[in-house]
């Protein structure tokens, strides 16, 4: 396969040139493994999932994807790439990820960031991108060529939703949880929160990553950004103030942990939501 041609799909199976639609082993230049677009296509509940081939171009995508982008069919996302389906700096931010795992095999592990969907909603998810590399030679040592990669997004609970636990653990969990989100702007200590709530460190983390499925740093840390996006779109404060009254140490902290998160800055961010709000 040359690097110009563009992989296919068939929905839910996947079955492109240079591969045994059977799963087996056999490779071309430049694609990836039908068993890593198993993988990638494998459940729906759990976020939007994805496989693409050395160059960054889709090669699968599940119907959670597609609905994101409101795309109709796989046909409009195979042989894209992600700057070309996702809107501006956004894109921007995910192809630079995508390069960093095909390039450099540095996968990108329990990423905390906002996805803007079609409709300028924001929605947090926790991304995996790893890479997927040559199937192991006949004589036993390690192919480290990379052919493409497999991505996982997974969508997590906006705040305010609850999880019914019918204990007493999950009344001190959420007492925990209340001061994150109410109080984020605080220099709140984790420590300090578990012992207050009866509970060990192990049991907190424990209990939220069940909930959650984040740690509670990362918790609070959502909590913060989701501040910061409401302020930054719905008030004229400055961008130095809205990181003071949202718990940043100052405002330097406060754009690195945004850019990180989001791939924007926190005035990309703003100019973003002020061209929407007027359409």
């Amino acid at each position: 396969m040359s690097n110009d041609a563009q992989p296919t799909v068939a929905e839910g199976q996947g079955q492109y040139p240079g591969h045994d639609v059977d799963g087996g082993a056999r490779r071309a230049d430049g694609e990836v493994a039908y068993a890593c677009a198993e993988y990638a296509m494998k459940g729906r509940s759990l976020g939007h999932r994805r496989a693409k081939d050395r160059q960054g171009r889709y090669t699968h995508g599940n119907r959670t994807l597609l609905e994101r982008l409101r795309l109709t069919s796989p046909a409009q996302l195979i042989g894209r790439k992600v700057d070309e389906v996702f809107p501006g700096p956004l894109g921007q931010r995910f192809a630079a990820q995508d390069a960093q795992v095909l390039h450099a095999g540095r996968e990108v592990t329990d990423q905390l960031e906002l996805h803007l969907f079609p409709n300028r909603v924001p929605g947090w998810c926790l991304t995996h991108k790893l890479a997927w590399r040559e199937a192991e030679p006949a004589g036993g040592r390690r192919g480290n060529t990379i052919v493409g990669l497999v991505g996982i997004s997974r969508d997590l609970p906006a705040p305010g939703v609850s999880h019914a636990t019918p204990a007493a653990t999950y009344a001190r969990v959420a007492r925990v949880v209340d001061r994150l989100q109410r109080d984020y702007a605080e220099p709140l200590a984790i420590a300090d929160l578990a012992r207050e709530a009866g509970l060990s460190m192990a049991q907190l983390e424990r209990q939220i990553l069940h909930l959650y499925r984040l740690t509670p740093r990362q918790l609070l840390a959502r909590a913060r950004l989701d501040a910061a996006l409401e302020r930054l779109v719905g008030s004229a404060d400055s961008v130095a103030d809205i990181a003071h009254a949202c718990g940043y140490a100052d405002h330097s902290a406060f754009t690195r942990q945004f850019r990180r998160s989001t791939g924007l800055s926190p005035r990309d961010y703003r100019a973003l939501g002020s061209r929407t709000q007027t359409r």
